[in-house]
C-alpha cells in the first residue's frame, strides 16, 4: 500500500481504531483514501468540511436477530445486516448477501465501495449493503424460504423506494428475491414494486438485471481494450467464480468473440481449451445447482479439485467470484503468462499486493467500483420502470446498460487525465466517484 496525503493519515488511523476487527473495511477506505491526495491538494474545501472523515461513517448500521425454523423442527438463529452508508445522492441501494462468511465488516466494506460505484453511473443512488450468515447451500426450498420471511420481517420497516432499495448478491437470487417481496407486500399491504430489485420479469422485474453485472463487466474490458488499441475478440478469458456473474461474464466475452476456457467454484475449477459451453455451464449451475466436477463429466473438460483458476494463462481476466481471492504471488503468475487486463467483476476480489502488481506491470486494470457497476445501473433502470409502470425490451434495457457501462469508462479515463494519472483506473474511478458525493455533501451543510 502507499503512503496517504498528511491530512488523510489520521482519518485511516481513526476509521481503524474506530472498527477494529474489520480488515476488508480498513482495506477498502485505504485504496480509496490513497488515490485522493491530489484531490485534497487541488480542492482544499474537500478537507475544510471534514467530508472524507464523515463518508467514512455509516449514516446507520443496523444488526438484528433472524430466528426461523428448519425442516426438523429446530430453531435456527442466525444474524442479519444492513449498513445504511450514505444517502446523500438518493435512496441507500445495495445488495444482500446470504453467506457464513458475512459480518459487520464485511457489510460495511461493500457498503462504502457502493456509494463510490453508484456515483459513477451517473444516477440518483446512495450506497448501502445488507445480508446475513445465513447459508443457503444445502437448505430446502421450504427452509430458505422461513428465513427469508423472518429476515424481511425485520428488515422491512427500514425500506422504501425512496429511503432504501436492496437487490441480489451472493446468496440471493431469483428465488431469495421472492420470498423477500413477498414477505415485504405482506407486511405492509403494499406491491411497492420498486422496494427491491432484481425481481422475476412477471412481477415487476427488469430484462437483463440478471445478465447486468456480468454483461457490465465485459462491456467495460471491450471499451478498456479498446482505448488501449487492443480487442476483445480472440483473447483467452479466465472467469472465476460460476454463479450468476461469472457465467453471463462468460456468455458475453462468447458474444463478442474472447475464447473464455476456464471458471471456478469453491471445490475448484475446469480447464475447457477450446472454449467452455455455456449452455452446459447454465444447467449444471443455474438450473441443477450442481458442482463444476458435473461439468467435467459431461463435457470431458479438465477438472482440478482445489488450487487456483489464476494458475490458467489468459489474457484476459475476469475475477468475479469474492473479494480478496487475487494475491500478490497469483498476480505475479499472470503477468508471466502473458495478462494484459482485468475487469474486476466483484467486488475488491484483488488484494492491494495484486492491484500494485497488475499497476506496476502496465496492465490494463478496472476496479470492481466501475467495472462491475452494471448491477446497479440496470437496477436503477428496473426502478424506473417500476415508478413509471413500464417495461422495456432487452434490446433497449442492454443498450442503456452498455451506454452507460461506456460513459463510466470514460468518465474514469478523463478524470485520471486530469488529475495527472493517465490509464490509470484507480485514480479515475476513486476520484470521480469522490467529487460527486463530496459536492453534494458540502451542498447539503453538516448533516
Amino acid at each position: 500500500m502507499t503512503d496517504l496525503h498528511p491530512e488523510l493519515e489520521p482519518i485511516l488511523a481513526e476509521v481503524t481504531h474506530r472498527n477494529p476487527a474489520e480488515p476488508e473495511f480498513h482495506q477498502a477506505v485505504h485504496e480509496v483514501l490513497e488515490t485522493l491526495g491530489p484531490v485534497v491538494s487541488k480542492h482544499p474545501q474537500y478537507a475544510d468540511a471534514e467530508v472524507i472523515r464523515r463518508l467514512c461513517e455509516p449514516e446507520r448500521q443496523i444488526i438484528f436477530r433472524v430466528p426461523w425454523v428448519d425442516d426438523a423442527g429446530q430453531i435456527q438463529v442466525n444474524r442479519g445486516f444492513r449498513v445504511e452508508f450514505s444517502s446523500v445522492l438518493g435512496p441507500y441501494k445495495g445488495g444482500l448477501r446470504f453467506h457464513p462468511s458475512v459480518s459487520l465488516g464485511t457489510v460495511k466494506f461493500l457498503g462504502f465501495e457502493q456509494i463510490f460505484k453508484n456515483s459513477l453511473t451517473g444516477m440518483p443512488l446512495g450506497g448501502g449493503k445488507g445480508g446475513s450468515d445465513f447459508n443457503p447451500r444445502g437448505r430446502s426450498d421450504a427452509e430458505i424460504m422461513r428465513f427469508c420471511q423472518s429476515f424481511m420481517t425485520e428488515l422491512h420497516r427500514h425500506l422504501g423506494e425512496y429511503t432504501d432499495v436492496p437487490a441480489g448478491d451472493i446468496g440471493v437470487g431469483g428465488r431469495e428475491l421472492g420470498y423477500l417481496f413477498g414477505q415485504y407486500k405482506r407486511i405492509t399491504n403494499r406491491y411497492e414494486s420498486g422496494v427491491l430489485t432484481g425481481k422475476g420479469l412477471t412481477w415487476g422485474g427488469s430484462q437483463v438485471r440478471t445478465e447486468a453485472t456480468g454483461f457490465g463487466a465485459v462491456y467495460f474490458a471491450d471499451r478498456m481494450l479498446r482505448n488501449a488499441g487492443h480487442e476483445l475478440e480472440g483473447q483467452r478469458v479466465v472467469v472465476s467464480g460460476s454463479g450468476n456473474v461469472a457465467i453471463h461474464a462468460v456468455q458475453k466475452a462468447q458474444e463478442l468473440g474472447a475464447v473464455v476456457v476456464a471458471v471456478s467454484d469453491s471445490d475448484g475449477y475446469v480447464v475447457h481449451e477450446d472454449g467452455l459451453d455455456l449452455g452446459v455451464l447454465k444447467e449444471v449451475k443455474i438450473i441443477e445447482r450442481e458442482r463444476l466436477d458435473e461439468y467435467a463429466r459431461r463435457t470431458g473438460a479438465q477438472h482440478v479439485s482445489g488450487g487456483s483458476v489464476w494458475d490458467v494463462p489468459a489474457t484476459v481476466a475476469l475475477p468475479c467470484a469474492t473479494q480478496n481471492e487475487i494475491s500478490g504471488t497469483a498476480a505475479a503468475t499472470m503477468v508471466r503468462h502473458g495478462l494484459i487486463a482485468v475487469a474486476e467483476g466483484a467486488n475488491m476480489p484483488s488484494t492491494p499486493e495484486a492491484v500494485a502488481v497488475f499497476r506496476g506491470a502496465g496492465v490494463l486494470f478496472a476496479p470492481g467500483k466501475a467495472a462491475n457497476a452494471g448491477g446497479v445501473v440496470t437496477s436503477s433502470l428496473e426502478m424506473q420502470q417500476n415508478a413509471s409502470r413500464d417495461s422495456w425490451t432487452f434490446e433497449h434495457t442492454d443498450a442503456r446498460l452498455r451506454e452507460t457501462m461506456a460513459t463510466i469508462h470514460d468518465t474514469c479515463v478523463a478524470t485520471a487525465d486530469e488529475y495527472d494519472a493517465p490509464g490509470d483506473y484507480v485514480v479515475g474511478a476513486n476520484i470521480a466517484g469522490f467529487t460527486r458525493v463530496a459536492d453534494a455533501m458540502i451542498a447539503f451543510g453538516v448533516i
